[in-house]
């Protein structure tokens, strides 16, 4: 295994892996046989003030006015196209990702709202919504938090302003902690904030310094997310190996986070334990913190991972699981997940190919099929549920995996060399990594791959 950062795996199979669907299936069939009592709602705003450095995420940076609009729009018409195809489909949790959904403007935010609304009942579940320093202005906040906003996620990288100009993130600490008062005097009940590991010229003084300004804060949750160096972004001409330093600091936060009473959801995720007071004040609430839900469906730092993030129980009462419950993505930036098919629109790195894809979306009025995915066959529902379970720090509940399958998670698939190089413990309930395993989630994630999805991700061209 050639080191322990290979890939954050944010979702299986990676989006890399989807193909053009001949013919294009309609929306309507996709769903019927899902179990639609359940599903996570996810929005896409694909716009930032800025594109940071180690971002690879489906976003442009600014937009005129009508884009907007015409976007808000576009994302109407899929809405009701979708909510047509899901007929009496219930929902236990929401979520805003992009890019950065406050990119919009108070009244525009106010208007995504009254879209999601139209399939999710906003402010009876979990509603989870990613921003940054600059866009988490008052006016924005308040429609958040009146329209039932749980989570705010927020993107702060480091709160040096050298190291955060050096991660292709040019920001000053002091608009970070104004745009932290502001999201605490809101009153949402759950603050998440990512910090990066691994940033040129950081050292373990310099993230410790960074680890105790959030900490100052109280997050209900903090995720610690390694720098990567990717295709297409800002970084991505860097020739770097650093994996001994991102390895020896990320241990140095973990250790630091547990000490001070939060504990490991994954290797990412960190939180303070149900009934922790957080911010004077708050106090987290079941239903309103919570787990990634799968280490599956979130991307880069303070975007898309709300979709991971924001655990819910809707008011038949039943929860949201990753591993079989469905995602309903809106947005040209979105994915959608059935139990035997994962679709979405087009997707692109690169900012002459995202504008064009934004472009076309704005333009749709067909929203009733599924136009680019990979249908999940053979072994990839057990391989998807083994990898959404494992790369979490409860690990894969065995008998939960017979009831499904009928089959052992242990037997289907050989862990015999993570067990052998003290990755993974077994017991006759659980599979679960090590401390040792979990801080390699980046390369045994991937090492679980089947044959084919490897051979699409290879064949894909970065665009």
């Amino acid at each position: 295994m050639n080191g322990p950062y290979q890939q954050y795996v944010y979702a299986y199979p990676h989006k890399t892996a989807y193909r053009p669907l001949s013919p294009r299936p309609a929306l309507r069939d996709v769903w019927a046989a899902q179990d639609r009592s359940a599903l996570f709602l996810y929005l896409h705003v694909p716009f930032c003030e800025m594109r940071c450095g180690f971002c690879n995420l489906f976003t442009r940076t600014g937009a005129p006015e009508e884009l907007t609009g015409a976007y808000l729009d576009a994302l109407e018409r899929q809405a009701t196209g979708v909510a047509d195809a899901l007929g009496d489909a219930a929902f236990a949790t929401a979520a805003f990702g992009g890019g950065t959904p406050t990119y919009l403007t108070a009244p525009e935010l106010g208007r995504l709202c009254d879209i999601a609304a139209r399939l999710a009942p906003l402010g009876a579940i979990p509603l989870g919504v990613e921003t940054s320093p600059a866009t988490a202005t008052a006016d924005r906040l308040a429609v958040l938090r009146e329209r039932g906003t749980t989570r705010v996620s927020i993107g702060v990288q480091s709160f040096l302003d050298g190291e955060a100009r050096a991660a292709g993130r040019p920001q000053r600490r002091a608009e970070v902690e104004s745009a932290l008062e502001r999201i605490r005097a809101a009153g949402f009940p759950t603050l998440n904030i990512d910090l990066i590991y691994g940033i040129g010229g950081q050292t373990p003084a310099t993230w410790l310094h960074s680890l105790d300004a959030a900490l100052a804060w109280r997050p209900e949750e903090l995720y610690l997310y390694p720098l990567y160096v990717r295709p297409l972004t800002g970084l991505g001409r860097r020739e770097l190996d650093w994996d001994d330093q991102r390895l020896q600091l990320y241990r140095l936060g973990r250790d630091h986070l547990l000490a001070n009473g939060y504990e490991q959801v994954s290797m990412r995720m960190f939180r303070l334990p149900p009934g922790t007071t957080g911010a004077p004040g708050t106090t987290d609430t079941p239903g309103t913190t919570g787990a990634p839900g799968t280490p599956g469906t979130t991307d880069t730092p303070g975007t898309a991972g709300a979709a991971n993030r924001v655990p819910g129980r809707h008011p038949t009462g039943a929860e949201y699981c990753c591993q079989t419950d469905g995602m309903v993505g809106l947005g040209c930036g979105a994915r959608s997940y059935t139990s035997a098919l994962h679709y979405s629109f087009e997707y692109a790195v690169g900012a002459r190919h995202v504008r064009a894809i934004i472009d076309d979306y704005v333009r749709e009025t067909e929203f009733a099929s599924a136009r680019v995915g990979f249908a999940l066959t053979g072994d990839e529902p057990r391989r998807r549920h083994l990898i959404q379970s494992l790369l979490q720090a409860d690990g894969l509940d065995r008998a939960a995996y017979r009831e499904r399958f009928g089959t052992d998670a242990a037997t289907d698939f050989d862990l015999t060399a993570f067990a052998d190089h003290g990755w993974l413990e077994q017991t006759p309930t659980t599979l679960r990594l090590t401390p040792d395993g979990l801080a390699r989630s980046d390369a045994l994630g991937p090492a679980l791959f089947s044959p084919q999805v490897r051979t699409l991700m290879t064949g894909y061209t970065p665009h």
